[in-house]
């Protein structure tokens, strides 16, 4: 399910299957193709369809500020080679963080996000927060940590500090759930630890803005090597 016009403009984007986009109006669905997507203008008014109410949270779940909602075929990543490290989540519980932490992750060029746990990485509501940036790079769930390949540097606020550390490009980025953070399986599969600058007295930073600061070091040094 796309819910929204941003997750359908990034889904058309990155080259997502749209099997249906539909519209509660087509005028204001395309005036916010003309000022937030103008590459994509054409697309909608060729396949944008213009339904009532019942009919739109038929096929999208369920009602949406913007009105524009779809479908799409969930891609088939397989195996893809990467030149970027990859985020690896340990059984995140908060759906929408997992979404922002893919949004994140797509904007920065990251090689991928995995995670190992019970949450499905294409819950709607995971795909909602991703704003639709699932399609931009490779998501899915591991049955386990041996599935991982590359140097694993797991984050923990008793590593060393990051600072003081180069992220190669093929490094599996860890980070663990909100609540408990790593599990002993991901700490043991663990190469490195290392924790992010924080200032005294601050417990913790959101699991989002810690990918965050762990990608654009690594873009940051890649940049300046």
């Amino acid at each position: 399910m796309l819910e929204g016009f941003h997750a359908v403009k990034h889904a058309v984007r990155f080259g997502a299957v749209v099997e249906a986009v539909v519209v509660l109006d087509r005028g204001k669905a395309l005036a916010l193709a003309r000022s937030h997507a103008p590459d994509l203008v054409g697309w909608f008014e060729e396949r944008a369809v213009e339904v009532g109410g019942d009919e739109f949270v038929r096929v999208v779940g369920k009602a949406h500020p913007t009105g524009v909602g779809g479908t799409a075929e969930r891609p088939d990543w397989g195996v893809v080679e990467r030149s970027s490290p990859l985020v690896l989540l340990d059984n995140p519980r908060n759906l929408g963080n997992f979404g922002a932490v893919i949004r994140v992750a797509a904007g920065l060029g990251a090689g991928g996000v995995v995670s190992v746990g019970d949450v499905d990485p294409w819950h709607p509501n995971v795909l909602r927060g991703s704003a639709g940036l699932h399609f931009a790079l490779p998501v899915r769930r591991l049955d386990g940590v041996d599935e991982l390949e590359g140097p694993v540097i797991a984050f923990d606020a008793g590593g060393e500090e990051l600072r003081h550390a180069r992220i190669p490009d093929d490094a599996v980025l860890a980070f663990g759930s909100e609540r408990h953070g790593l599990s002993e399986v991901v700490r043991r599969r663990a190469d490195r630890v290392v924790s992010l600058p924080m200032r005294p007295k601050v417990s913790s930073y959101n699991l989002t803005t810690s990918v965050a600061m762990a990608l654009y070091h690594w873009e940051l040094f890649r940049r300046a090597s």
